[in-house]
């Protein structure tokens, strides 16, 4: 059975997409940690992040690496935070959570979904910056 990202990855279900290329994708979370809070996800399904092969592992690397100086710019932070748990979805990702200190990244801080106006206006400031970027 495909995992929930992969029905995302299909579009057989909608997120807040922030960016897209040819091995990755990238969408806000639904029960942020803190505002901005994106998942990067490769297309492959894999369970683990380290089960990648290492050309999906590097590519997903380079293009979260984009997606986090695009979010650093759209959400005032100190830094972008990453975890890689992969424990509630059996599809490798990496989350990226603008924080402004280390007792932030943690997801018993994960706040109750933002309004749909939020999230849409939120991915689409990161998508224009991601594209305006390059």
């Amino acid at each position: 059975m495909a995992s929930v990202f992969a029905k995302i990855i299909n579009g057989d279900i909608p997120c807040y997409k922030v960016a897209e290329d040819e091995k990755n994708i990238a969408f806000l979370d639904i029960r942020p940690i803190k505002n901005g809070h994106t998942l990067c996800v490769p297309k492959i399904e894999v369970d683990e992040l380290f089960e990648l092969p290492q050309e999906d592992f590097n590519s997903l690397m380079v293009f979260s690496r984009r997606v986090a100086q695009s979010l650093k710019r759209v959400v005032p932070c100190k830094r972008i935070g990453s975890i890689v748990l992969g424990m509630e979805v059996p599809h490798a990702h990496l989350h990226l959570v603008p924080i402004d200190a280390e007792h932030e990244l943690t997801f018993s801080n994960a706040k109750p979904r933002l309004t749909h106006e939020e999230m849409t206006a939120l991915a689409q400031a990161i998508s224009v910056d991601l594209d305006s970027a390059e």
